[in-house]
């Protein structure tokens, strides 16, 4: 008669009740996120959290609840969405810390909320917009692209490091023919910039963005009507730049003056210029790339800090798109060759 082992347990004790309430949260929701993504058993009992199973799965459960002890300890919310993320950040290296995964750089820290970074790939872009002029971030929806440059934006905008932010977008609907829509230019272009501005709300008051774009710190500039400036001391957006034209690029690259930093977003794989257009973000990536003070980042399905759904989505679609590929380099291989 063979006799199992036994499981392989450890604890962690929280003393402090509102400490382990903000980590648990709301019917332990984060604990049965921990549980089903790191295959160990997670039992609350009073102020203690027991794990047992396979001492691989306890031991990396163990680490991240460990950590994120620290984390909600210093204001950091830890929610349930980020467990899959941290835990494969965990598994796939070992000598990091839930800490240094889950916080590295601070963002910008208001009253409503703390931005801080999500995985490895997230952090590096936040450290390349610090210290680069020039950052493109390419990857797919749901990265925190767009979202992250705009906690950096307006980190330095409320530390008078910059004087202004200026967010910009192609507008392709509108083939940037923008007088034909009613308002004035703001107006014209908000629709193409919600984006832009659901980031700056959800880290800023609504009347304190308003009072900033009124005094023109915060600022709506069309990519189309940004030829012939200059921009100095200015933290400048070009969101969905994948939809910009080979030209618009360049002119747009060309902006950029003293005191101030670019960040270029977009996912090359998702452009909607008319058939036979260069996309000036696919080409800016083969110019540009081995320029010195120019840092490319790129994210992939592991980054995406959206709904869990929007990552099997994108790993679908890339999936068919790699079919497709396939399929299509087959039919030119048997092609007959010309006469």
């Amino acid at each position: 008669m063979t006799t199992e082992p036994a499981a392989y347990t450890e604890s962690l004790e929280i003393e402090n009740p509102a400490l382990l309430l903000a980590l648990c949260g709301p019917r332990s929701e984060l604990l049965g996120e921990v549980a089903r993504e790191s295959g160990a058993v997670v039992n609350l009992r009073g102020h203690t959290i027991y794990l047992s199973g396979d001492k691989a799965d306890v031991q990396v459960a163990h680490r991240f609840l460990n950590d994120a002890v620290a984390l909600v300890d210093r204001g950091v919310t830890v929610l349930p969405a980020d467990v899959k993320r941290s835990l494969r950040g965990l598994r796939e290296q070992p000598d990091r810390s839930l800490v240094e995964l889950l916080q590295g750089t601070i963002v910008v820290g208001t009253k409503r909320r703390t931005i801080v970074p999500k995985t490895p790939a997230q952090r590096a872009y936040i450290e390349a917009i610090q210290s680069h002029d020039l950052t493109f971030g390419i990857g797919p929806a749901g990265t925190g692209k767009t979202y992250l440059a705009m906690a950096v934006a307006a980190s330095l905008l409320l530390n008078k490091h910059v004087k202004r932010i200026i967010l910009t977008r192609p507008a392709v609907e509108a083939g940037e023919k923008l007088g034909f829509l009613p308002g004035d230019l703001a107006e014209k272009v908000n629709p193409y910039l919600t984006p832009l501005y659901d980031a700056l709300h959800d880290m800023l008051d609504f009347d304190r963005v308003q009072q900033m774009r009124e005094r023109g710190q915060i600022e709506v500039a069309p990519l189309a009507f940004m030829r012939g400036r200059t921009l100095n001391d200015c933290f400048v957006i070009l969101d969905e730049a994948q939809n910009a034209t080979s030209e618009q690029m360049r002119m747009f690259l060309t902006r950029l003056g003293y005191g101030s930093k670019a960040v270029v977003t977009g996912d090359i794989t998702q452009t909607d210029l008319p058939r036979g257009a260069r996309s000036g973000l696919r080409e800016a990536k083969s110019l540009l790339a081995d320029v010195e003070g120019i840092r490319f980042c790129f994210f992939s399905d592991a980054d995406v800090v959206r709904h869990v759904l929007v990552q099997k989505i994108i790993l679908a679609y890339e999936k068919r798109d790699a079919e497709l590929a396939k399929a299509r380099a087959e039919r030119d291989d048997q092609a007959p060759d010309a006469p």
